[in-house]
């Protein structure tokens, strides 16, 4: 008896998200502009494992445990320690060990990008995602950090974002020693505590001022402390206005002062090389405990509701070797958060779906070698193309070329008297002599576009 097999049922994954090859163009694009910029900026390329131990990943806080998927074999032997292993949920803890293992071999300061994917355990969702890729980069010293860099990290990112068309963006910064200084001052450090306070504050574009209120008093603060703190949270100008707008509220300590100091050489740098791109905004305070200075979250401008796409600050504890400790700054691009967001609203899309820009016709399948030989010599010089797939009539070889947004088809010996070479704007429809070795492709249709629909 014999059965017949069954055809296996496929079915999505939630969280992994995978692009059709018009949007694939866009990512890829995006990612060119990345690189592109950070190298341009100094920036040196390092790829780290996607693995790391489990224990280590688990120290970066309360929500740790949960964000880790454990690797581990599924034929394992009794000698194999289950789940000691975890794909890292970020590129800052790899990073960080990074460092410490080849601290004798780097130059400092120094400076990294990072661009991998990365793996974190969270419900799916809107522009969140299992699997995602990071762009990241820090700037890693010892001992002790110069604060210019904390000022140099938003200008290298709004650099990328003038590159490429995500639209008007505002890249918000405040230093973490502005709400220390102020929330010890009315006495928040003991009655709720710092961290905690920083965590509830956070939460402000989430759930809102009233709820953040609600919050911090359940937490043991007093209606008079959290007052306050909404007050120095409501602060956000672009330019330095904001170091009267913190003393007018009448709260005095050396380490707010340290971070108004800090945080005004960020905004100057920004009115400077950025002009209305860089705004402090003292609601910002990243929930992470390892921040120490500035810190960075970036908003498309009428997609707040969207939240931070990019984000990152300064830390001067997350490595050390116990004799030497290596404080750094740094900020990440969430790539697929940002362009979920942009593709999955229509924002943006790519010009055409294949990187040809030249499709070359075949006469009939005993001809092939000649247009495949005209291939050859446009791609030697650069100009992407491929070879009609049959010898099918012309008007079909065109509509395959339009259904792909390849613009221009090329006839081998389409001239019937001098039995030269052919090619076809088949969006025009202006059809010239040329040959394969002079004619230049325009600028604008070597490589498929970004384009922002909206």
């Amino acid at each position: 008896m014999t059965t017949t097999p069954r055809a296996d049922r496929v079915t999505p994954i939630s969280g992994f998200p995978e692009y059709l090859p018009a949007d694939r163009i866009v990512e890829q694009r995006f990612l060119d502009v990345i690189r592109e910029t950070f190298e341009l900026h100094g920036f040196s390329s390092v790829e780290t494992r996607s693995i790391e131990p489990v224990d280590r990943l688990s120290r970066q806080g309360e929500d740790a445990d949960k964000e880790i998927y454990a690797v581990s074999r599924l034929a394992g032997g009794d000698g194999d320690e289950e789940a000691r292993w975890g794909l890292h949920f970020d590129l800052t803890v790899p990073f960080a060990r990074y460092v410490l293992e080849n601290a004798g071999r780097l130059s400092f300061p120094f400076r990294r990008y990072q661009i991998q994917k990365a793996w974190r355990g969270e419900r799916p969702q809107e522009g969140r995602y299992r699997e995602f890729t990071q762009a990241d980069i820090d700037v890693v010293d010892v001992g002790e950090l110069a604060g210019h860099f904390e000022a140099e990290m938003p200008l290298v990112v709004a650099d990328v974002f003038s590159r490429f068309p995500v639209g008007e963006f505002v890249i918000q910064v405040n230093n973490r020693k502005i709400p220390e200084g102020f929330y010890r001052a009315i006495g928040l450090d003991t009655a709720v505590g710092l961290t905690e306070t920083l965590r509830i504050v956070d939460k402000l574009d989430k759930v809102g001022p009233a709820t953040v209120t609600s919050m911090l008093v359940e937490a043991g603060a007093s209606a008079e402390q959290a007052e306050r703190c909404l007050a120095l949270a409501a602060i956000r100008t672009d330019d330095l206005s904001f170091v009267d707008r913190v003393r007018g509220l009448g709260v005095e300590h050396p380490t707010l002062d340290e971070g108004l100091l800090a945080l005004a050489d960020v905004v100057r740098a920004g009115m400077a090389y950025a002009p209305g791109r860089i705004v402090a905004d003292l609601r910002v305070a990243r929930g992470l405990d390892y921040y120490t200075g500035t810190v960075y979250e970036t908003q498309l401008v009428g997609y707040e509701s969207w939240g931070s796409f990019c984000s990152g600050g300064r830390y001067d504890a997350l490595a050390s070797d116990g004799r030497r400790t290596y404080p750094g700054v740094g900020i990440s691009i969430g790539v697929s958060r940002i362009l979920g967001l942009l593709l999955g609203k229509g924002l943006l899309s790519a010009s055409r779906s294949t990187p040809s820009a030249v499709l070359v016709a075949v006469n009939d399948e005993q001809d092939r070698a000649r247009s495949t030989d005209v291939a050859g010599t446009l791609r030697s010089r650069g100009i992407p193309c491929e070879v009609a797939p049959k010898a099918d009539r012309f008007g079909r070889q065109i509509r395959y070329a339009e259904r792909r947004g390849i613009p221009y088809v090329w006839f081998p010996g389409a001239n019937r008297e001098t039995r030269a070479d052919q090619v076809k704007d088949i969006r025009s429809g202006d059809q010239l002599d040329a040959d394969a070795l002079r004619w230049e492709c325009p600028p604008q249709d070597l490589h498929p576009a970004v384009i922002r629909t909206s």
